[in-house]
């Protein structure tokens, strides 16, 4: 049964020297929205590419991001396109919606080990991304889809890479996630799992395989308020 709304121990981390956040709207809550720029973004790179209604764009877009972890391996199967040129204009967006949490950043400072962001981006989104937020600084290094070869979360292929290249001890790591289906493997590696939920979920709009049930047995925990979470676990 997952834990939700149970407040973490100090004792149910301990063991943890392994820290592993993913970025959109997990390090940044998701009613802030920054994500819904690079999804307008995709939309519009569908439309200009395959000569289609913003609405058929948008439906093929989402159907990729399903079906294969992310509209840039969809495309990249089915279009043969450049992953680099998606992604730089797929991130061509206005960074300053996000405010310095310096909260947030004390609470990651605070986790004893290393720090990774494990990203379905790219390494400049997330370091536009994290130095917006004030918090790069306090990660020793990101794994992004470049390094996984554009093979995105949730593969398993992309999580053994990123635990090989980084040396990660999985039955010492915890992974931080918003979507259900990334946390999977996680859990299957050993990793202890954090599901990050929007505070009002039934405002959000949200595909529906990306909601969780509240009972799927690869999650620990699920919370609402990262920087909370992480300061209980360092007391």
């Amino acid at each position: 049964m997952t834990k939700i709304d149970r407040t973490p121990e100090k004792s149910d981390f301990e063991h943890v020297s392994e820290w592993v956040f993913d970025l959109d709207n997990t390090l940044y809550p998701h009613h802030i929205n920054l994500f819904a720029q690079i999804d307008k973004n995709m939309t519009a790179y569908v439309s200009a590419l395959l000569q289609m209604e913003r609405d058929e764009a948008r439906k093929l877009q989402k159907q990729y991001y399903y079906d294969h972890g992310t509209t840039l391996q969809g495309l990249m199967i089915h279009h043969g396109i450049d992953p680099n040129d998606f992604l730089e204009k797929a991130h061509a967006i206005d960074y300053t919606t996000l405010s310095p949490h310096p909260e947030l950043g004390e609470a990651i400072k605070a986790l004893p080990g290393r720090k990774f962001i494990f990203t379905n981006g790219s390494v400049k989104h997330a370091e536009m991304a994290a130095g917006a937020l004030g918090i790069l600084e306090h990660f020793d290094d990101i794994f992004d889809i470049v390094a996984a070869d554009f093979v995105p979360k949730p593969a398993q292929a992309t999580y053994d890479k990123f635990t090989a290249l980084k040396r990660v001890e999985t039955k010492k790591a915890a992974m931080f996630e918003d979507l259900p289906r990334n946390l999977v493997v996680p859990k299957a590696l050993g990793m202890s799992t954090v599901l990050l939920v929007p505070n009002n979920l039934e405002d959000t709009v949200v595909e529906w395989w990306e909601k969780t049930s509240g009972e799927e047995d690869h999650i620990d925990f699920v919370t609402d308020d990262l920087t909370a979470f992480l300061a209980k676990i360092t007391g």
